[in-house]
């Protein structure tokens, strides 16, 4: 997206040459506009927690300096077209990821597919493919922030549509489970990638005031997809085959591609601003395109190694579960039940959580993840525990609660510790780093299973990294009030000096002039 600032153009471009003649004072130019850090641009949030507003702009007189009035950045319109992009935008939600979630139904499908009695690491080799498809679509989420900054929301959007549904409709004709780790992992998670991340910026576009509410609206579409879509594809697969209720899901990519168009830009790209009319494209600087800078920031540092850390038995759950019942009590149960009870209150624990971290102040919001990290790690260790599948509808329901919260207050912390304006990128670096625990830990969940014939060694070693990932964030509130306290006390000082050499000039000026005062005076 881009930087709403820039669109500003530096009235001194378009001053008078008389009227600059006609002020000799020294100092910077009357129309040149403040220097702002970082381009002051602004980059809204990502993943699911969704975007943030921009920050409004100054007001300032036709003739103020660095406004030139009908140049100023336009106020975002808080409806018209923007709830069509709403609409857009929950459907990629509930698409990319209601089809991520109910991985663990396509999961029973392929090992019955593609398994064999000879095949010894199948719940192993069948999960790398579920795993790599939710690793991947947050692994590309620091490229995607780059790509949307320099190419505008619609353009990766529908690209990223395109190249999602050719990776979909590619799986439904291999013949092995070999090809899907390329097809399903790769280039379909690739694609939900692309599309999903430019659907929550470009809603700083359209809404400010009613931001919270479309937020809230757009990140239901996971959960409703969540809930309602294990059951559509329960009953495809039972019609037809896993191959042709892939060729169904296409049609969820399709609309999704179509959705992509709708993403009316409102401020320039910095592809556009680069190139300005003439139409070429100049790359800005490497700092504006990657910006590390977030990593200076300790409590940052401390965030982004807890989370990962507690994700390794994360996505665990979400794939080997439905395997999981069946094989502990056959058929007699509807496992996609479980899936909707997490669905279902993970919806509500984004609601509730989300507006309980409104009345947490800085950076104790975290504690609610601290907390959230705790039952989870603490549920799926109770997963093996429950031999009644009423039990099992409980642990998932707490389950689903505490994951809405983990996911809602992601954008609240990331803005607590870095700041708004690299808050984008903050974000993005994240959920990269959230990728590595989330594609592996499925699979050495797998690999326990066909090496012990049951799950439950798997499920409790699950529990484990939440714990830690918790312990470890649990550290961030102490760190992150040191960090606010040197901040201020740098200021001061520095206050403190620059008053300290303005008495000293002072003192000096009036030595000075004294002297010459007694001479034009006769002494």
């Amino acid at each position: 997206m881009a930087p709403v600032s820039e669109q500003l153009e530096p009235q001194g471009a378009r001053a008078d040459p008389a009227a600059a003649a006609a002020t000799p004072l020294p100092g910077p130019p009357a129309g040149e506009e403040p220097r702002r850090e970082n381009g002051g641009e602004w980059r809204p949030g990502s993943g699911e927690s969704g975007a943030q507003p921009p920050a409004a702009p100054a007001e300032e007189g036709p003739g103020s300096p660095g406004c030139p009035g009908s140049a100023a950045a336009p106020e975002p319109p808080e409806g018209g077209w923007g709830w069509v992009v709403m609409l857009a935008a929950m459907w990629c939600n509930g698409a990319v990821f209601g089809i991520q979630n109910s991985c663990g139904v396509l999961f029973v499908s392929m090992l019955r597919l593609f398994g064999s009695s000879d095949d010894k690491q199948l719940v192993f080799k069948t999960a790398w493919v579920s795993s790599l498809s939710m690793g991947m679509v947050f692994f590309c989420s620091p490229i995607v922030s780059i790509f949307t900054d320099l190419f505008g929301c619609r353009k990766v959007a529908v690209i990223g549509a395109a190249v999602g549904l050719v990776g979909l409709l590619s799986s439904s004709f291999v013949s092995t489970i070999e090809p899907l780790y390329f097809t399903y992992g790769i280039v379909f998670a690739c694609g939900c990638s692309f599309a999903y991340q430019p659907s929550l910026v470009i809603l700083g576009h359209y809404f400010k005031k009613r931001l919270g509410l479309v937020n809230g609206i757009v990140t239901a579409g996971s959960s409703l997809f969540t809930v309602s879509l294990p059951f559509l594809l329960r009953v495809l697969l039972d019609s037809v085959d896993l191959f042709n209720t892939l060729r169904v899901l296409c049609i969820l990519m399709f609309v999704l591609f179509l959705a992509g168009f709708t993403y009316k830009p409102l401020v320039p790209n910095t592809k556009d601003k680069e190139g300005g009319k003439k139409g070429k494209f100049k790359l800005p600087p490497a700092k504006k395109i990657c910006n590390f800078s977030v990593f200076k920031v300790l409590s940052y540092r401390i965030w982004a190694l807890g989370i990962p850390a507690a994700l390794f038995g994360y996505f665990v759950p979400y794939v080997h579960l439905m395997n999981h019942v069946k094989e502990r009590f056959g058929n007699s149960v509807p496992e996609e039940v479980l899936l909707l009870c997490l669905g279902i209150t993970s919806g509500v624990g984004r609601l509730i959580f989300g507006r309980v971290a409104d009345y947490i102040p800085g950076a104790k919001k975290i504690y609610l993840q601290v907390a959230s990290f705790f039952f989870i790690g603490l549920m799926s260790m109770m997963i093996p525990l429950c031999n009644v599948f009423g039990a099992l509808v409980a642990v998932c329901l707490f389950m689903g609660l505490f994951d809405g919260c983990f996911i809602c207050i992601m954008a609240p912390i990331a803005f607590e510790l870095v700041g708004a304006q690299d808050v984008s990128q903050a974000i993005g670096f994240l959920l990269g780093l959230m990728s590595v625990p989330m594609t592996v830990g499925p699979p050495i969940a797998g690999l326990l299973r066909d090496k012990l014939g049951t799950y439950d060694v798997a499920f409790y070693l699950a529990g484990v990294p939440p714990l830690i990932g918790g312990a470890i964030l649990c550290f961030i509130p102490w760190v992150h009030e040191r960090q606010k306290l040197k901040a201020r006390a740098k200021p001061v000082d520095g206050e403190t000096t620059e008053k300290m050499l303005e008495n000293e000039s002072t003192l000096v000026s009036d030595t000075t002039e004294k002297p010459a005062k007694e001479l034009d005076s006769g002494f």
